[in-house]
């Protein structure tokens, strides 16, 4: 018997606005006093009135765009009743039959909706023991500083069949809302956070003609490889459950990372146990209102996007991989482009570049580590374009050994400067004055002309040798190409 697993994604994002959605409180992540930043219309106080953020509407239009999906032209918020202690009011300030954006693709991957809500707050567990410490009794706190910042969610089309392409997905979505400065995006902060639905279905004798198996959530996967992980646990799971002929429930899973599997937590709701009804304390949006979100104004406020700047990457003969990588990081990307523009858009330096960013910096940045949340330039602080680039031309014209190259950029990554100097510090300029060379190359093949008998007559190894014996009486500074040019130059070969 054969399985077909399906999965679609729930991505909730909280959006870089200065306020929340619904109140002027600081919308500041970062903020470590717990409820520091509420007041009384994100604590739900009687008498209270939201005030919806254009800023969030504005981020979450900008991703609609981006990625093909239809604007709505109306839309109107509703009220998402649940009684949890992170929830004030009782309810959520969400949208239900009317999102904001309908429609859309990404990375191949059909999306429902993007539709914009007010987040919860943050609830703490502690364990009695360590709270009797601070003479407070319960086992549970709330911090409302998160209650009311403005959060997008999307939704795809059960549409995922495997892991990896849910994984995929999950990136190419962080990615794509740091570039456009909707959302910094941070899975370890909670600044994204990811659910699974995943259902298993037997396939009798090939695909199924329609429908879906028993659809399970998993909830807060907080890095990708946990969203992977817990998805590859959870189709094996169901897959067990349906061979021994047992049902698989609806219900709303953890996951555990410590022991790699999902756990129940509770039974899962649908949209009726919500009780969704329009919130009256909230107009109707009308777009047509706001000349800002008009379709094309939205349009060309859009920057280059991460897929198109692959392909521009990929047009300037960098290989794919390499394309991918410089891609794949606001930081990267911005400092490969600045690199670019200090070289006059040389490609071949353009492409020397890319192999060293890739390669030598990249594994520099692996060993040493990043600074923690890093998402633009300061992830090369240490390092200048302009400088860089001039490492890149020190190269090409011959003045700079790989090897002394890889040494300099060490020192730049470590700590800036400039290239020439750094290499006429320690040493590192190569000797590429031919009439001093070749002086030395005479001596080396009368001191070794046996050897130079050798070349002539077809033995390669012995023009590395001639070459190695140049590099040495130069101590290291002969131009390697150079010497190999002018040996063969004088040996008559």
């Amino acid at each position: 018997m054969s399985y077909r697993p399906t999965i679609g994604l729930e991505i909730h994002a909280e959006l870089n606005t200065k306020t929340k959605m619904f109140c002027d409180c600081r919308n500041d992540p970062d903020e470590t006093r717990p409820n520091a930043n509420i007041c009384p219309v994100c604590m739900a106080h009687p008498g209270t009135l939201p005030v919806m953020n254009k800023e969030a509407v504005r981020h979450v239009l900008r991703v609609g765009v981006a990625l093909g999906g239809t604007l709505a032209n109306e839309s109107v918020f509703d009220r998402k009743s649940y009684f949890y202690p992170d929830i004030p009011k009782g309810y959520q300030i969400s949208q239900y039959e009317r999102p904001l954006v309908s429609g859309g693709s990404l990375a191949g991957i059909a999306v429902t909706r993007i539709h914009l809500e007010e987040d919860t707050a943050r609830s703490t567990h502690v364990s009695p023991v360590a709270l009797a410490k601070e003479g407070v009794k319960g086992t549970s706190l709330v911090d409302f500083n998160r209650a009311g910042v403005p959060l997008m969610e999307l939704v795809t089309e059960p549409v995922i069949h495997d892991a990896k392409t849910a994984g995929r997905f999950a990136r190419e979505l962080q990615l794509l809302l740091r570039a456009l400065g909707a959302s910094l995006a941070n899975l370890e902060k909670g600044e994204m956070r990811i659910e699974a639905n995943v259902s298993v279905m037997k396939e009798e004798g090939g695909p199924p003609a329609g429908g879906l198996g028993t659809k399970v959530e998993i909830k807060n996967l907080n890095s990708f490889r946990s969203v992977e992980r817990a998805i590859e646990f959870e189709v094996a799971r169901q897959m067990k459950r349906l061979e021994r002929g047992e049902p698989v429930v609806q219900e709303t899973r953890g996951w555990d990372e410590a022991k790699q599997e999902t756990f129940h937590q509770r039974f899962k709701e649908g949209s009726a146990d919500y009780r969704y009804f329009p919130e009256p304390d909230l107009p109707k949006f009308i777009r047509a209102e706001i000349p800002d979100f008009a379709d094309e104004v939205i349009r060309a406020s859009l920057p280059e996007l991460p897929w198109e700047k692959r392909v521009r990457y990929e047009t300037l003969a960098l290989k794919s991989s390499d394309a991918e990588y410089l891609a794949a990081s606001i930081g990267r990307s911005a400092f490969f482009d600045a690199v670019a523009s200090e070289l006059s858009q040389d490609v071949a330096l353009m492409q020397t570049a890319a192999n060293y960013i890739v390669s030598d910096l990249a594994g520099w940045y692996a060993k040493h580590g990043l600074p923690a949340g890093k998402t633009g330039r300061e992830e090369y602080a240490n390092l200048s374009p302009a400088a860089f680039a001039k490492l890149m031309r020190m190269i090409a014209d011959g003045s700079l050994s790989s090897r002394g190259a890889k040494d300099i950029l060490t020192v730049l990554a470590e700590r800036g400067g400039d290239p020439e100097q750094i290499a006429a510090e320690k040493g590192l300029l190569q000797l590429t004055d031919a009439d001093a060379l070749r002086t030395v190359v005479r001596a080396i093949l009368k001191t070794h002309a046996n050897v130079a008998d050798d070349y002539r007559k077809g033995k390669e190894a012995a023009l590395q040798f001639l070459v190695g014996q140049a590099m040495k009486e130069t101590k290291g500074a002969g131009s390697p190409s150079l010497i190999r040019e002018l040996i063969r130059e004088n040996i008559g070969k």
